[in-house]
């Protein structure tokens, strides 16, 4: 009698077809190499998360549910802006360098060149990060209107400026620069959010 297919845990599929993708980029990860990593046959992969692109949404919604969801809890949870935007920017270098896990952030790196065919998945995921700017800039904003900045910051700016440096600190962790050394360099970033607090000459 032919045995019954092994049972497998949906949220453990997930999540190892999550660090593939995030390891490997979404061309770079082959249903082959999903067979792999999941290790089961690709008809319960198809059967379990749909096609492929919907296998690697559900992927990026859960990296950013947990581990890539530092950014939006900092925004959301620290009472200045200065705070939020220092917390996220060093919260991001954690993230980006942690021993044992796939480097750089899933979102940055999982897209950015593509075939023509998978020109949707590019471009949803450029959506994300610029979600991710507008973001920070309606935080920057807020602290305008509140009084912690200057009346006269160019917030919007200020913003593409966090936000261009959140996507290099990616490039530089997977390149494999160290996490003090990024720590260093949000260091120095701070100084332009620090010039333009309200009090300060």
């Amino acid at each position: 009698m032919a045995g019954r297919p092994r049972e497998f845990d949906r949220d453990e599929a997930l999540e190892k077809a999550q660090d593939a993708f995030w390891t490997r980029g979404y061309e770079g990860t082959s249903m082959a190499d999903l067979v792999s990593v999941l290790g089961i046959a690709s008809a319960r992969i198809y059967a379990a998360f749909g096609s492929k692109e919907d296998l690697f949404r559900e992927a990026v919604g859960l990296y950013e549910a947990h581990e890539g969801g530092f950014a939006t809890r900092a925004l959301a949870e620290e009472p200045t802006a200065r705070g939020a935007i220092e917390r996220m920017l060093r919260e991001a270098v954690e993230t980006y360098t942690k021993p044992g896990r796939p480097q750089g952030c899933m979102v940055v790196s999982a897209a950015t060149n593509c075939a023509v065919e998978n020109d949707r998945v590019q471009e949803w995921l450029a959506q994300h990060r610029r979600a991710r700017t507008v973001s920070i800039v309606e935080r920057l904003n807020e602290a305008v209107r509140d009084g912690e900045l200057k009346p006269d910051t160019d917030a919007e700016a200020l913003g593409d400026y966090y936000a261009t440096l959140m996507h290099g600190l990616s490039v530089q962790a997977r390149d494999g620069v160290a996490n003090k050394r990024l720590h260093d360099l949000v260091t120095v970033a701070m100084q332009a959010l620090d010039a333009r607090l309200a009090g300060r000459p």
